[in-house]
């Protein structure tokens, strides 16, 4: 009897009820008749590890707990931190507002002052008043009799002092005899002929001793009078000094009130106090931009300033003209006495929560503005702008790593930043300038911040990295893309369409539509036992499931609408996918799903075009011959085979020797390839069937067209599990019925993916009705003997393997390989 007829096949075919896990309405949905009567989940669904990690990570407020939360796109982590943390800040405390004021000492140095709460606007405004004020009563102080009299004082007696001084000289000079004349600003001293001045031509008709007598007594005069003129301009010194003094305090007096009020009112912020004691002093000392300013505004905008302020109520806003601040100066001259509102959080219930979606530098830390003026930039404190690092200050920050790392000095500045605690506002290149610039150096805020940054697996792999990451981010959140299905987990998977078809105002899911939503949870998942979190692609397919029941007036989505709307979503992404098929059935490309060949398998590989993944068979070939290069893997010589691929290849070589080499050398050289493959190939998921192939060459036994193979192989000859393996059996399914379904057709699969299996129905129902196979096999022998319905082969007692076996054609082939290798070298 033939060893075909002897071999049962049917002990590997998976059950048919294995091949899907159906969702059974009055079982696993038994708590509910529709989506419309279950109540919205609480928190996040099926992420309790990530739960307690975040929950951990937000109660820790020592140095370096912040938080990083990973996880594959779709799994709800932005929208988690976003409620988390907002739930969590809204008990938190309110932190003050912080402002930028001018540094009278430096004033490249500006000072950050913080006050509680709305306090900071108050400020503002309350400087705002008191320029206007300084605006009015200031000029008034100098236009008082009291101002006048004084200056007029000083004045008088400088005047007397100076006539009296030109009295002496003019005394002195007669007894000299001389007479005085002015030129300009020079004392002229000519010489007295009977109490006249001499005329030149009488002078020049001196004799020669006289005129020396007379310029040695007109020298030893004028140093007599140029002592007098300095002792008459240090009185004038003396007398602006005095003038510019009586001026100071009478602008000191004049201020001093207005401020007065001001540092009582924030006598409990001694940074204001001390603050607004140098703005006394120096509008005192500048008292003369008031005046100038003063003289541009008509008197009734003044008068009705002055009338406002002495009525108004301390808390409430005075209106004022904004003429005030104009000037016709290229800088205000006011600038320096107002406040900058950098923070301001008056209307705070909480902790902030700042979500920058653009974190660039300057979105992230501020910046230092800069004005055009007259063909150059100018800038002040006034022109600090906060980012929202600062704005969190107190709070959180959430942040997306990929946005993040987009920008190149984004992430060096944040370290900074939390490594330091402090917010330094500071314009890109300044530490990096060739030539030092003159420009402003804000003082830092302390920084009390918690960042939240919300990223992929590869983009935490990537700042892992970085010495500092770990120590700044000391806590990561982990997002599953799966949950156990069971029914708690139904229940919430159920919760969820419910709260999002009563929030979008779509149509309500029957118990039918559930149950196939729930299935595509699994599908999702690929495993029969959970249920996929990624909810963005739940989300999808609830609404595009509503849309069809609107256009069909239904009262609920039933399950014929989220059948054709998981179809129409792949109809929309599977071009590529048809392609490839047309390809095989128009011969392109070379696929043989009937017959038998030597050193041929259908492998099956999973593609995956813009996030839609699906399989397609692949012809793996072998050809073996004499030599001792082992396994020549064609796409790794060309460079077209990944890691993986190349580690799976050379894994045979250890399952051959194990089998054909314990006694003998390994005298083969083997060929395998893709054909028709010329994108590369990645992953050791067709590496049992590569081996498969090598075999059948070996043994010279064909091997079945009509099935397909999956899986990886150890050295010790057991099938491992592999990926996309309902994506591998549907390609081989759609190529079969596209050429015909022969009743014998099916894919080989591992024994440990059958829990993985959430086959679509097509495949089901071909299944069911004996027309496709699905097989399942743990080890190489047992894939041999369904491909070739050929006993794969059992070593004897005495190391041979039996009569006619795979394995006893493949060691008699490699032994004559050897036989050859040995006479060429006896040559």
């Amino acid at each position: 009897m033939d060893y075909a007829d002897k071999i049962n096949i049917d002990k590997y075919k998976v059950p048919t009820e294995r091949l899907k896990k159906i969702c059974m309405t009055d079982d696993e949905l038994n708590f509910c008749g529709s989506s419309k009567e279950v109540n919205f989940p609480k928190g996040v669904i099926g992420q309790d590890r990530a739960v307690k990690a975040m929950e951990f990570g937000l109660s820790m407020n020592a140095a370096g707990y912040n938080i990083f939360i990973l996880g594959h796109q779709g799994t709800g982590k932005s929208t988690y931190a976003q409620s988390v943390v907002n739930n969590e800040a809204a008990k938190g405390k309110i932190p003050g507002d912080w402002c930028y004021i001018n540094n009278f000492n430096e004033w490249d140095k500006p000072l950050a002052i913080t006050l509680p709460a709305g306090q900071g606007k108050i400020f503002q405004k309350d400087m705002e008043k008191l320029i206007a004020n300084l605006a009015v009563y200031i000029p008034k102080a100098f236009e008082g009799s009291n101002f006048q009299q004084q200056k007029e004082t000083i004045v008088q007696k400088v005047s007397e002092k100076m006539a009296s001084i030109l009295r002496d000289i003019e005394k002195m000079a007669i007894t000299a005899g001389f007479g005085i004349q002015q030129a300009g600003t020079k004392i002229l001293l000519i010489p007295l002929k009977d109490n006249r001045l001499i005329t030149p031509d009488e002078y020049n008709q001196l004799p020669v001793d006289t005129k020396e007598k007379i310029e040695i007594n007109r020298n030893k005069l004028a140093k007599e009078i140029d002592d007098r003129i300095r002792e008459g301009q240090v009185l004038q010194r003396i007398s602006e000094e005095q003038t510019t003094e009586l001026e100071k305090q009478t602008a000191h007096a004049a201020a001093e009130p207005l401020i007065n009020q001001l540092k009582e009112k924030y006598k409990e912020i001694p940074a204001i106090v001390d603050y607004l004691d140098k703005v006394l002093k120096d509008a005192a000392e500048n008292h003369s931009i008031f005046s100038s300013v003063h003289h541009m505004v008509n008197d009734e905008v003044a008068t009705e300033a002055q009338e406002e302020t002495e009525t108004a109520d301390e808390d409430e806003d005075m209106l004022f003209d904004g003429r005030f601040f104009e000037s016709k100066d290229i800088k205000d001259p006011f600038v320096r006495y107002k406040v900058n509102l950098f923070v301001n959080n008056e209307k705070a219930t909480g902790a902030p929560v700042i979500i920058e979606s653009n974190p660039y530098y300057y979105n992230l830390f501020g910046k230092i503005e800069y004005k055009s003026l007259m063909m150059t930039t100018m800038t002040d404190f006034t022109m600090i702008k906060a980012g929202a690092l600062q704005r969190a200050n107190g709070g959180y920050l959430i942040l997306q790593a990929k946005d993040l790392l987009m920008d190149p000095y984004a992430w060096d500045a944040l370290k900074k930043a939390l490594k330091y605690k402090q917010a330094v506002v500071e314009n890109i290149g300044e530490q990096t300038r060739f030539v030092p610039t003159v420009t402003l150096k804000p003082q830092p805020i302390p920084l009390d911040v918690k960042v939240i940054l919300v990223g992929s697996y590869m983009y935490y792999y990537l700042l892992s990295s970085d010495e500092d990451f770990k120590k700044l981010f000391k806590v990561n959140v982990d997002f599953d893309v799966e949950m156990d299905r069971n029914q708690e987990n139904i229940r919430q998977y159920v919760s969820f369409i419910g709260s999002v078809c009563e929030k979008q105002h779509l149509k309500h899911f029957n118990n039918r539509a559930l149950a196939r939503v729930v299935e595509m949870g699994s599908r999702l998942a690929e495993n029969q036992n959970k249920l996929s979190t990624r909810f963005n692609v739940v989300s999808e397919i609830v609404y595009e499931s509503s849309a069809l029941a609107e256009a069909d007036n239904s009262e609920f989505v039933d399950a014929y609408h989220v059948d054709k709307a998981i179809k129409n979503k792949k109809y929309r992404s599977n071009m590529l996918e048809e392609k490839m098929q047309e390809q095989i059935l128009n011969k392109k490309v070379l696929i043989d799903t009937e017959g038998a060949v030597v050193g041929q398998v259908n492998g099956l590989s999973v593609m995956d075009a813009s996030g839609y993944a699906f399989g397609i068979p692949s012809r793996i070939t072998a050809r073996t011959y004499t030599g001792r290069q082992g396994i020549i893997n064609i796409e790794r010589e060309t460079q077209m085979s990944g890691n993986i691929h190349s580690k799976g290849v050379l894994t045979l070589n250890g399952y051959l020797g194990g089998k054909f080499a314990q006694e003998k050398q390994f005298g083969l050289t083997a060929q395998v390839t893709f054909e028709q493959l010329y994108g590369g190939v990645e992953g050791d998921s067709a590496s049992s069937a590569e081996l498969y192939a090598i075999l059948s060459s070996l043994s010279n036994v064909p091997i079945k067209q009509n099935l397909a193979v999956t899986g990886s192989v150890n050295q010790m000859g057991e099938i491992q599990p592999i990926g996309g393996v309902n994506e591998k059996i549907e390609g081989f399914f759609d190529i079969c019925s596209i050429k015909g379904l022969t009743g014998n057709q099916g894919v080989i699969i591992p024994e440990s993916n059958v829990d993985n299996l959430m086959l679509k129905d097509e495949v089901v129902e071909a299944v069911v009705k004996d027309v496709f196979h699905i097989y399942a096999v743990k080890t190489i022998e047992e894939g041999l003997e369904l491909l070739t319905d050929v006993e794969a082969g059992e070593k004897g007692v005495y190391g041979d393997y039996p009569m006619d076996s795979i394995f006893y054609l493949a060691d008699q082939k490699l032994s004559e390989y050897n036989r050859i290798l040995a006479n060429n070298a006896d040559k």
